[in-house]
């Protein structure tokens, strides 16, 4: 019989989740990082200050994403990572490399630590695109957080 494997949201609240947030583009990155965890506290997952469920490391930017996640990953103490950051174009006169480093850089990590890392970060040309991504209507943030509980299932679901 065919056996289907999926992450569900139902129980999160035992999940162990760690976000990493790039400081540069802060003004995003924050924001981003709102709503990461609003979705994560509505469905169970204590963010307070005393939280044992979740960490937030900040690393300088979005290059710096994977050394730290590795670390991080390492450690077996996260069920998922979450990694945020904003590239614009017109800020960064190295965008391309800097997306291509840590995209690879972070789905490495991932692969050879067992750990599902979410990609959380934006690639936009302009500041005002960055800003719709993570706006209030829209924020992308609310969607990284969701992709980390459901792969945290269904990490479970798998292993």
């Amino acid at each position: 019989n065919m056996a289907i494997i999926e992450g569900t949201f139902e129980d999160s609240s035992s999940l162990k989740v760690c976000v990493v947030v790039a400081r540069f583009n802060d003004l995003i990155t924050n924001k981003l990082l709102s709503g990461c965890l609003d979705c994560l506290s509505r469905h169970g997952i204590d963010v307070s200050e005393s939280s044992d469920q979740l960490d937030i490391a900040w690393v300088p930017g979005s290059f710096e994403l994977p050394i730290v996640s590795q670390e991080l990953a390492k450690k077996g103490k996260y069920e998922v990572l979450i990694t945020l950051g904003a590239v614009i174009r017109g800020d960064t006169p190295h965008f391309d490399v800097v997306i291509a480093e840590a995209s690879k850089g972070i789905a490495t990590v991932s692969r050879e630590t067992g750990v599902p890392i979410v990609f959380g970060v934006l690639t936009t040309d302009t500041m005002q695109q960055a800003l719709e991504r993570a706006g209030i209507k829209n924020n992308l943030g609310w969607s990284y957080a969701l992709q980390a509980l459901e792969m945290g299932s269904l990490m479970k679901a798998v292993g």
